[in-house]
């Protein structure tokens, strides 16, 4: 096995939730994985937001799906 020393600063360690001073590399991907998805969704409901999308109702949805599926299946 070998080892792997990565140096961090301690407002990422802690915003990583890391709780132990040696992680396996699994431990640590899933850890970063998690960050990355957990930014990613709050881009995405920023966008949202942004965009007025958050506000719209399901019936609204729904619309907008058939209506895209409806453009894509003429074609």
């Amino acid at each position: 096995m070998k080892t792997l020393s990565i140096s961090i600063s301690d407002s990422e360690y802690n915003q990583f939730g890391i709780n132990k001073y040696s992680l396996s590399f699994s431990e640590l991907v899933e850890l970063v994985n998690k960050e990355i998805t957990k930014q990613s969704l709050n881009r995405c409901i920023q966008l949202a937001e942004k965009y007025k999308l958050s506000e719209m109702t399901m019936d609204e949805i729904s619309d907008e799906v058939k209506a895209v599926r409806n453009t894509k299946s003429n074609h």
